[in-house]
């Protein structure tokens, strides 16, 4: 079976595509979004793969940037037509992918949500109609959770039998894991956010349970990884800024590999989202999670089991999670194993990449085996 896959989850892709080809398909990923491919992801690429970076379009008004765009738009569906694929597959990360659309109606088209509506402080007028356009022009539609799914279905944009649920797969656990280093070790009593700083992210939850844990734990540290929006507003909020490590820059797989295994247990205080990649991240390095009961992250951790489940919004909840966690060494280490199980079993790239090749069979003849 021949694939194309159009998006801007270079990681997700590639993860994805190598395990598609070891199913007999053959992979075409095209990355549309950006200038560059981290080295990391060159050396995780499979035989059979073929990735091709499609410059950013910039804004319209920028002529170069808009022409070199529009080249090699054009020398993309060149190769499309050339390779004559089963199914298009779209990565959704920027409704910008919608203009692909009109000049791919000739093929099945299936497509990723990996958000099925936009973060808190995110939403831009303009978003809703490509995006619609995206959902009614596609054969299948797939998303990372039930209640996403049904997030979908509720809004009538989908029958149910059109929309299919399939766990986010631990895309950035190879680039991270190349910088291993078993000389590293836990850090008792250190907590990590990690990701990009938004106000979905809820880091003002973490902020304001730190009181409460250091109350309990005098030693605890909390460190904040990634950035985002102007993080003075955070600081301010710090009582006490010295319980706080702050790395407020792109961290590299390098430097998260090494904060991922200092730390005792990852903390998502997140207010609103559709999933994330840091569960899986924290997974591979066999550490437990605290999260909100948002999106579909309940879904991806199993609550007691691989990690605790909050309620958003909720700072005392929070403390006294990660209290609890803190305070039990042998309980992270069970979860931990825990996590790392799940992670390659129900959430492993061999499962998603099977029940993924089952939704393009039935996109291109109907037939489907759930």
């Amino acid at each position: 079976m021949k694939i194309v896959s159009i998006g801007n989850f270079i990681d997700y892709q590639i993860q994805l595509s190598n395990n598609l080809v070891k199913n007999d398909s053959t992979m075409l990923v095209l990355y549309t979004m950006g200038k560059t491919i981290p080295e990391e992801h060159f050396g995780i690429v499979g035989e059979g793969v073929d990735i091709n970076v499609l410059s950013r379009s910039g804004p319209i008004y920028d002529p170069i940037k808009l022409s070199r765009f529009l080249f090699d738009f054009y020398r993309v569906m060149r190769k499309i037509r050339k390779y004559e694929p089963d199914v298009i597959h779209f990565q959704i990360g920027s409704p910008i992918l919608a203009f692909f659309v009109p000049f791919l109606k000739r093929y099945r088209m299936v497509t990723t949500f990996h958000d099925v509506k936009p973060h808190t402080g995110e939403k831009k007028f303009w978003e809703p109609m490509p995006l619609h356009y995206l959902l009614r022009s596609s054969e299948e539609i797939l998303v990372h959770g039930e209640k996403l799914k049904q997030i979908i279905v509720d809004a009538q944009y989908k029958p149910s039998d059109k929309v299919h649920s399939i766990p986010m797969g631990p895309h950035n656990i190879e680039p991270f894991m190349v910088h291993l280093n078993d000389d590293i070790k836990e850090e008792d009593n250190t907590i990590l956010f990690f990701g990009r700083i938004y106000e979905y992210k809820g880091l003002e939850y973490l902020i304001k349970a730190e009181p409460l844990i250091t109350k309990e734990i005098p030693d605890a540290r909390i460190v904040i990884a990634g950035t985002g929006e102007d993080f003075k507003k955070y600081e301010d909020m710090m009582v006490n800024r010295d319980r706080f490590i702050v790395y407020n820059h792109h961290i590299s797989f390098k430097e998260g590999a090494e904060i991922f295994q200092r730390c005792s247990v990852v903390a998502l205080p997140y207010i609103d989202a559709s999933q994330s990649g840091v569960v899986s991240t924290a997974y591979g390095f066999k550490k437990p999670v605290v999260v909100t009961d948002v999106g579909a992250l309940s879904e991806i951790v199993d609550d007691g089991i691989t990690g605790l489940v909050i309620q958003p919004g909720n700072p005392e909840a929070l403390a006294a999670a990660i209290i609890k966690l803190l305070k039990d060494r042998g309980l992270r280490k069970r979860m931990g194993e825990n996590a790392y199980k799940k992670l390659n079993t129900d959430l492993s790239w061999e499962n998603i990449s099977k029940r993924t090749i089952d939704i393009y069979k039935k996109a291109t003849d109907g037939s489907f085996h759930n």
